[in-house]
């Protein structure tokens, strides 16, 4: 027998039946980090429970953890709230006479659509079109039912996120039906249950995170919609939706929503489909359908006959079941089986995959105890699988020497110490490097080295830049405030040179360092890049406490191997995952921004219309959001309050219309921006003001005078 809402064999699993409450678990079938997964039967026979079931209970480690319990509690509860045909049933939640808790769930024979997709590609076949909509619609049935879901107690609205909807949480069963289980990661958007989940952190299958989970942002139910869409596009296109050459990149294709894979199959698409699958997968969720009901009504013209389409699941299940079953790959098996109950897979240590190789040139690059990692089948692992065998190498890398172009030399240097030179503009255009003893080329011409030089002509060294600049000015907090606010109301494309003077007083270790270039496309933040070495990746991740200093170490070790690239050596080592990898690349580049606001010498130069480099990880940033952000690095808390006291009684309103005043169509502003538009939408003194903001008991005073400095700055409000 299989347990394929989670696909494994029994066979070769632990048998010996045992009592647990009030039921026999007769075989473990799946085990994880935090639990274990039991085919189980009622001690005693129930109208209300099949004769097979299976039970989901936390390891005796996490029985005991207040934390563990907490959140296997809450999954339980969120659960169990939802009763649909189309989502796992779940009969019982409980704990046994010891206090252990437990779920109950429906057992189903079948497979998971992970599995049937990875059979698909494999044989190079498609589902029709019209079966893999109609798996679509029974799925957003499900997701109907877990968005209304009521709390039994008070009958309110639980506002149920599912936010892991992915192939391998849609279980598809011999009898054709399809369904949506796992809710370990579900999260429901009332205060009590908000207050349980202090200190999550995302786990769902980051392939099919919606645009705003990957950036951090606010997400509600249109995110389901988005992720149940990019499971639809993998079916039509029988290769995932957003494709790329490592986690970033996949990360940073659904952030931008490129779905250039579904516009190649257009033409063979109904007429109208891609449109709607266009719509579910827009960036904003505004712009999405407003619900499952709705998403689900359009896609209903090009869904087969449900009995047509029942059959055709059945068959399929039965077809991928019967390749399985003469498969030898029981280890294969056995990981697909954690996936499809969801169950936390164990912490393992750092993994160090197949590195990009170095030249062959490179002959200095010496392996010394070298291990070569194992190949990987990334068709068989997901983000959440781990494989517990640890694969490491040491390298002695040649020292590599730099001659400047005043006729200065540096060196012997690291490969770590020659890539920190890089990145903070020690080494520029024009410098000669004898990189790994390969003999002294110019700096540019090295292929390792070109994604450092991303604009000829453009470095800070040069801060008279590629002619007269368009805007140029002291550096102060005033003035960074008035030239992201040029750049944003013009929609500038170009460059902002920012140098410090050296008599600006004491650097902490958030401001260290004197050059900065920040590059704009259409009035937002596409890249910067600072000489400060204290504001790199490892540095950065360090000081936030996402990484050890040991660790830090160990990475640039082996930083060679991963061609200089801090984020994927992170990611290979599994020292940080990808989302806190691409959320760390974001709000350093915002935190670099912010850190200018501090800076009370030196002088910024803007330059209109010079192109934004090419960059691996562009920053697509909006500026009001790095505005606020500079403003409380500069004026932190309520201290701006000081600034303004002589302000309390003046009148703040809405400016008067003038030809000159910035366009800012189009412009997204931070929701603090947005409310205080609301409170001044008549003239009104800012005393008022700050009490009718207090009243919301959600802005603080520092808060409403920074969205006011800002607002100031743009224009929409003035002193009357």
């Amino acid at each position: 027998m299989t347990y394929d809402g989670g696909i494994a064999t029994i066979s070769g699993c632990v048998s010996a039946s045992h009592r647990f409450g009030p039921f026999f678990l007769d075989a473990r079938i799946a085990v994880g980090g935090t639990a274990e997964v039991y085919l189980a039967r009622p001690v005693t026979p129930a109208a209300d429970l099949p004769e097979r079931l299976v039970v989901k209970r936390l390891l005796p480690h996490f029985a005991s953890d207040a934390e563990g319990r907490t959140m296997f509690e809450r999954e339980a509860r969120l659960h169990a709230s939802v009763n649909h045909e189309n989502v796992v049933t779940v009969f019982h939640a409980g704990k046994d006479d010891r206090g252990e808790p437990y779920l109950a769930m429906e057992y189903i024979d079948g497979v998971d659509g992970y599995r049937l997709l990875r059979r698909l590609r494999q044989e190079g076949e498609f589902l029709p079109i019209g079966v893999a909509v109609h798996i679509a619609r029974e799925v957003l049935r499900a997701l109907e039912s877990v968005h209304a879901a009521l709390d039994p107690t008070s009958g309110g609205s639980l506002g149920i996120v599912h936010r892991d909807v992915s192939p391998s949480n849609i279980y598809l069963s011999k009898g054709g039906s399809v369904k949506l289980g796992d809710f370990g990661i579900a999260r429901s958007t009332t205060r009590a249950t908000l207050r349980s989940e202090a200190g999550h952190v995302l786990k769902g299958k980051f392939a099919y995170l919606a645009p705003e989970q990957v950036a951090g942002e606010t997400s509600d139910h249109r995110a389901d919609l988005f992720s149940l869409a990019t499971v639809l596009a993998e079916m039509l296109l029988n290769r995932p939706l957003f494709p790329g050459g490592g986690q970033l990149a996949i990360l940073l294709a659904i952030r931008d929503c490129k779905i250039d894979a579904l516009t190649e199959i257009k033409p063979r698409l109904p007429p109208g489909l891609f449109e709607v699958m266009q719509r579910a997968l827009a960036r904003n969720p505004a712009q999405r359908y407003d619900d499952a009901t709705s998403f689900a009504a359009a896609l209903a013209p090009f869904e087969a006959d449900k009995r047509l389409a029942a059959r055709e699941i059945a068959a399929r299940v039965r077809w991928v079941k019967a390749a399985s079953s003469s498969d030898t790959l029981t280890a294969q098996q056995g990981s697909a089986a954690m996936r499809a109950v969801k169950v936390e897979t164990p912490a393992a240590p750092p993994v160090i995959s197949a590195p990009p190789a170095l030249p062959a040139q490179a002959s200095a690059v010496a392996p010394r105890a070298a291990v070569e990692p194992e190949a990987l089948d990334d068709a068989d692992l997901e983000d959440d699988d781990v494989p517990s065998e640890v694969k490491t190498s040491e390298y002695e890398l040649l020292p590599s020497h730099v001659l400047k172009a005043d006729g200065t030399t540096h060196g012997p240097w690291t490969f770590a110490r020659l890539m920190e030179a890089l990145a903070t503009g020690q080494i520029e255009r024009g410098d000669r490097v004898d990189f790994v003893g390969r003999g002294f080329q110019t700096a540019e011409d090295i292929e390792e080295f070109a994604r450092f030089f991303p604009a000829p002509g453009a470095t800070t060294s040069q801060l008279q830049g590629p002619g007269t600049p368009d805007l140029s000015d002291h550096i102060g907090p005033k003035t960074m405030l008035e030239t992201l606010m040029f750049v944003l109301a013009q929609s500038e494309t170009g460059v902002l040179f920012v140098e410090r003077a050296e008599a600006d007083g004491p650097a902490g270790p958030a401001s260290r360092g004197g050059k900065k270039e920040l590059y704009f496309v259409q009035g937002r933040l596409h890249h910067v890049a600072s000489s400060n070495a204290s504001e790199l990746l490892g540095e950065y991740l360090v000081r936030r406490g996402k990484l050890e200093r040991e660790e830090l170490d160990l990475a640039l070790a082996v930083l060679p191997r991963y061609s200089g690239r801090m984020g994927d050596t992170l990611i290979s080592m599994g020292l940080v995952g990808p989302v806190d990898i691409f959320r760390a690349i974001r709000d350093q580049g915002r935190d670099r921004v912010a850190d200018l606001f501090l800076w009370r010498g030196g002088t910024l130069a803007f330059y209109r219309g010079h192109t934004a480099p090419h960059v691996e990880f562009s920053l697509d940033l909006e500026l009001p959001a790095l505005m606020l952000a500079g403003l409380e690095t500069a004026k932190p808390g309520d201290t701006l309050l000081t600034e303004h006291r002589a302000d309390l009684d003046r009148v703040l309103g809405p400016s008067s219309p003038r030809d000159d005043l910035f366009s800012f169509e189009g412009v997204t502003w931070p929701p603090v921006i947005v409310k205080l538009l609301e409170l001044v939408r008549k003239p009104v003194t800012l005393r008022e003001v700050l009490q009718n903001a207090a009243k919301g008991g959600v802005l603080s005073t520092g808060d409403v005078l920074r969205a006011a400095e800002v607002l100031l700055a743009a224009g929409l409000v003035a002193w009357k």
